[in-house]
């Protein structure tokens, strides 16, 4: 049931800035203090036109702020150049903090338009910064003397981030370089934006409408009865709705009998971006990967994935292929005999053809059936989703000590979105946190989890964060609640773990707060909190009957860690196929030169993928690595899997709640990117982690 998750961590800051008296002020909720809870942006004051004046204005004041630095006459030190420069921003990430968020979770047309408008000043304002000459001249003077100053762990850390940030965004070329440079810039972020908008507006333009019950053969009822709310809410009341939603496609690709009807739902959701339609992305991926590979040559990188990684865990393309390929091989390996056993199901059943992907799902459901006689409509009643989250809660109270109150008068950015006050266990606030987990037509598929406002001090006063976690979860019916899949639990907790990244940070500065680690770092917290979700002592706490408050029984419990490792081969071929995908399109030259379906069938067959399987992501629709910041980062998924399966290793050896083992971890989690990940690691474990734990873990070795 291993997955993976967007975490979208802008280095977004909400802070109130100072009072503006004048009418623009008063219109304007930005250019004013917020009268809310801990905080909490008024979104219901908040109004699509606002957003673009405070974006002006939040790059204003930064301009003068940063010339304020440059304009300082004493000689450059820590605290008047690099902290100031760390402090700087607060209205512009105090704006971004919401604008992005709700761009995000409920987006529009009309913040769409927004967005085009907004994307080219930031991407020019924050080259306007990084390009500075003066200002770097400042950064280097501190940067020179690093060893002759007094700085502590956090601060010497920011000072190589700032100043390697300089480098990264060509303070060292030359003029025509460096104007270059900014084109690309620009030209990126907006074409990273529209990539994303066309996924979604692909991924809401597919409907599988039924009028006939009989094509529903198959389907469990919760199933029938969602689909029925979906089209009545649609004005198609008497029939079934289904659409590419995960809620919608993927228990209909598992039950559905209608072969035909599974085979027209896979080819809508896996040709998306790809339809030659005013929503197709072929173009714009080859665009982006021939700007991504300039700006790596202007750089001097040979190709854009030796760029990015470069101050990754990781640190080259080589070692990154050679450790997926290390995983494919034996994954791969398993999904062919598991390809076998599906086959022997349909050729029993006289069924006369060859399992194909849309085949995936179903067949692995009636194996998984057959194996452990388990089928998820028995377990789902037992994962209310409010009941799924008072577990989330639990575990952090036993590890942590955390807890969690409601707080009914919060503004909220939708009314699905629920904000809970996190408190710590002398009763200190942590953050807040808010979720949302109903799919809707105006978000973002996926899961992820970002920041409103994240952790810093400014002038000795402690600010915390405002963390919100994304779902695309079941629905809740008129008959029944939210009832959640195996894999829906699993995605909660992961989420969460990054949540907890960001809640608990104690850093003095921002650019090394909560989640602002290396890409290859920061999937450690979420994952490792997915191995919490179904040990039997939490089950026990969460995971009661929605009707009748039972608790799950021992033996659907012992079903659930039977199937824990089941379909393996399957889920870590196409995690692994997409991650190699990536970093291929990114260690490539010329890739913007083939035609994207072209070079991802070669990639494919280059490295023996399976007919049966296609990358968990295929390039017209991979917003991760688009759209999402994953760019030859996608490995990463995999990368901290290792470090979180030896992680939890430890815990399980010294005890799943250990006091001890949950405050070293505790730590690793408040240091956030204030040391070295690798530091970070060996003060918890006191040892280098064992990879074979990965595939143990996966039941692959």
């Amino acid at each position: 049931m291993k997955k993976t998750f967007l975490i979208l961590s802008a280095a977004i800051m909400m802070c109130a800035c100072g009072n503006k008296q004048n009418g623009e002020a008063a219109q304007n909720p930005f250019l004013t203090e917020w009268d809310t809870p801990y905080g909490i942006p008024p979104f219901e004051q908040i109004k699509v036109n606002d957003y673009l004046p405070a974006f002006q204005e939040g790059i204003k004041q930064q301009q003068a702020e940063i010339q304020a630095i440059i304009d300082n006459p004493d000689e450059p030190d820590f605290d008047n150049t690099i902290a100031a420069l760390d402090r700087s921003g607060m209205l512009l990430a105090k704006v971004g903090g919401v604008f992005y968020n709700i761009t995000q979770s409920d987006g529009s047309d009309s913040l769409n338009a927004v967005m085009e408008q907004v994307i080219p000043l930031v991407s020019e304002h924050s080259d306007n910064i990084y390009m500075n000459p003066d200002l770097f001249a400042r950064v280097k003077a501190v940067y020179d003397k690093r060893d002759a100053m007094d700085l502590t762990t956090e601060q010497a850390t920011l000072l190589n981030k700032v100043y390697n940030s300089f480098v990264r965004n060509g303070i060292a070329l030359d003029a025509d370089k460096q104007a270059r440079l900014r084109e690309i810039n620009k030209q990126l972020s907006t074409l990273e934006q529209k990539f994303g908008t066309n996924l979604l507006n692909e991924t809401n333009a597919f409907q599988l409408v039924i009028d006939n019950e009989a094509d529903l053969s198959g389907l469990p009822e919760a199933v029938r009865a969602a689909a029925a709310e979906a089209a009545k809410a649609a004005g198609m009341e008497g029939k079934w709705l289904f659409t590419l939603q995960n809620p919608s496609y993927m228990p209909f690709m598992q039950y559905s009998d209608r072969r035909d009807l599974r085979e027209k739902m896979f080819r809508a959701y896996s040709m998306r971006g790809n339809n030659g339609n005013e929503n197709d992305n072929k173009a714009i991926v080859s665009d982006i990967i021939r700007l991504r590979g300039e700006k790596a040559s202007l750089l001097g990188f040979d190709t854009p994935a030796a760029f990015i990684l470069d101050d990754k865990m990781a640190k080259d393309p080589a070692t990154v292929e050679k450790f997926l390929m290390d995983i494919f091989v034996p994954a791969n390996n398993r999904a062919k005999a598991e390809v076998a056993e599906m086959q022997k199901i349909v050729d029993r059943e006289n069924g006369g053809f060859k399992i194909a992907p849309w085949d995936w799902a179903y067949y692995t459901e009636k194996v998984r059936q057959e194996k452990y006689a388990l089928n998820e409509d028995d377990i789902k009643p037992y994962f209310q989703m409010e009941n799924v989250r008072n577990g989330v809660f639990y575990t952090a109270n036993r590890l942590y000590g955390l807890n969690f109150e409601k707080v009914n008068d919060a503004p909220l950015f939708n009314p699905e979105a629920e904000c809970f006050k996190v408190t710590d266990a002398d009763g200190s606030l942590i953050g807040i946190f808010f979720t949302d987990y109903y799919p809707r037509a105006s978000k973002r598929g996926g899961a992820w989890m970002s920041n409103i406002r994240e952790q810093r001090v400014i002038d000795g006063e402690d600010i915390r964060p405002i963390v919100i976690n994304i779902g695309n979860f079941t629905k809740p019916t008129a008959t029944t609640p939210s009832l959640l899949t195996l894999d829906e639990v699993e995605t909660m907790f992961h989420e969460f773990g990054h949540a907890l990244h960001g809640l608990l940070a104690k850093a003095n500065y921002v650019g090394v707060s909560g989640t602002n680690v290396t890409r290859d770092f920061v999937e450690l917290p979420s994952q490792i909190m997915e191995n919490w979700a179904f040990q039997p002592e939490v089950l026990a706490v969460y995971a009661k009957h929605y009707q009748t408050g039972e608790v799950i029984p021992d033996s659907l419990v012992r079903k659930i860690h039977e199937v824990a490792t089941f379909n393996q081969g399957f889920i870590t071929t196409e995690l692994t196929a997409a991650s190699i995908l990536d970093i291929r399109w990114h260690d490539t030259k010329n890739a913007a030169d083939t035609d994207p379906v072209k070079f991802e069938e070669e990639t494919m067959k280059s490295i023996g993928l399976i007919d049966e399987i296609i990358p968990r992501y295929r390039t017209t629709y991979f917003n991760h690595i688009w759209a999402g910041g994953y760019d030859a980062g996608y490995y990463g998924y995999l990368w901290t899997e290792v470090l979180a399966q030896d992680a939890f290793a430890y815990f399980e050896e010294t005890g799943i709640f250990n006091p001890e083992t949950a405050r070293k971890f505790r730590t690793l989690l408040e240091k956030g990117g204030t040391e070295e990940p690798m530091k970070l690691y060996h003060d918890f474990r006191g040892a280098d982690p064992n990879p074979d734990y990965l595939l143990i873990g996966r039941g692959l070795k």
